[in-house]
């Protein structure tokens, strides 16, 4: 994993409410879990993680 994506990885695992996030291949470079008591905190911590410099786009999924 290049630096600049190795420096996106560790802010997001920053972010308060991130349990885990990997390095991926794929669609996506990084993939994120988040544990969140209700949707408004999902939507927070997702707006957090879109503030990254380096960031381009995300995706949620969320289980209920």
């Amino acid at each position: 994993m290049p630096g600049k994506a190795m420096k996106v990885l560790e802010g997001v695992k920053a972010v308060k409410g991130v349990g885990k996030a990997f390095p991926v291949y794929g669609r996506y470079d990084i993939v994120a879990f988040v544990e969140a008591a209700d949707y408004n905190s999902v939507s927070k911590v997702s707006a957090e993680v879109n503030a990254i410099k380096g960031i381009k786009s995300t995706e949620t999924a969320i289980e209920g």
